[in-house]
């Protein structure tokens, strides 16, 4: 054994083989598996054998009018609106914290920043749900005690709803964008920020020249995770909302997960999560053209 080991190649396939069997197991299969069931007409208290019907799957969800189009445009919004927020107000605690590193309370300050991070989505959206409400909830009586508003259901109006779950995705992912930002920060090398500064370049062309060429790599993976992550929000809503009221805050993910886990109609949502699949490859494309688009120019 001892002897096998010292060949680089078998040291190496040793080493990897756990990993792709549990690739393999967890991922490869269960998708092959998925995309196998979509083309099939079954459900899971139906009592009857899977039934093969093609595409119908896909064009009974293309041809609703209620299905996926609402539901994508909705969800497209909230990516939309969310991320972006959230990289802003990332990027703006980054470039704070990033240039006062001799600030007093600097450690405390990041660790209660980092801290909604760290908490479980449901156990968020159940805060969250307690503090709109409103009868007790302490935003309605912080409101009502500045500015006499009177009891403001946030949950409940249609026109409200959508936007208080946002603030509260918000409240909890700005921070990792903050912790990317601050990452991306800590690889531009000093001695060109340094150079910079004595040759007198404005802010805005260090940022362009030198922060973004060296941090970008990092900040748009940043970016492209929580792109994914929001674009499957389903553990935020569920506790809030659950997809209310009306369908002012239903995203995809409540659609699939209530056409699976509730109507168990498995070779419909199997077709959803399909689509829902190629969309996330599509965007992560894009993402990564985008970051070598400038590599492209230059060669």
């Amino acid at each position: 054994m001892s002897r096998l080991l010292d060949d680089r190649k078998t040291l190496v396939a040793v080493l990897l083989a756990p990993v792709i069997l549990f690739f393999v197991v967890f991922n490869t299969i269960p998708t092959l598996w998925l995309l196998g069931l979509s083309f099939y007409n079954f459900s899971l208290t139906g009592g009857m054998p899977p039934d093969f019907v093609g595409f119908r799957n896909f064009i009974q969800i293309f041809n609703s009018k209620n299905a996926i189009w609402y539901d994508l445009s909705r969800t497209f919004t909230f990516v939309l609106f969310g991320v972006g927020i959230q990289t802003v107000l990332g990027a703006a605690l980054g470039f704070l914290f990033w240039g006062s590193k001799d600030m007093p309370g600097r450690r405390l300050a990041l660790t209660l920043l980092f801290a909604p991070m760290v908490l479980t989505p449901v156990a968020t959206g159940t805060f969250f749900r307690f503090i709109y409400d409103p009868t007790f909830g302490v935003l309605n009586a912080m409101a009502n005690g500045l500015f006499d508003t009177g009891p403001i259901d946030f949950l409940g109006n249609p026109s409200i709803a959508f936007w208080a779950v946002l603030a509260v995705d918000c409240w909890m992912w700005t921070p990792f964008m903050t912790l990317m930002t601050l990452a991306a920060l800590g690889s531009v090398p000093k001695a060109e920020l340094e150079a910079a500064e004595i040759d007198r370049v404005p802010f805005h062309r260090r940022l362009s020249l030198v922060i973004w060429h060296h941090g970008k790599f990092i900040l748009m993976l940043g970016i492209l995770l929580r792109t994914i992550d929001s674009f499957k929000t389903l553990d935020l809503i569920i506790p809030m909302t659950k997809g209310g009221p009306g369908q002012q805050t239903r995203l995809v993910a409540i659609e699939l997960n209530k056409q699976a886990f509730e109507s168990f109609n498995m070779g419909w949502s199997s077709a959803y999560s399909v689509l829902l699949l190629l969309i996330s490859i599509a965007m992560t494309s894009v993402f990564i053209f985008v970051l070598n688009l400038r590599r492209r120019r230059e060669g």
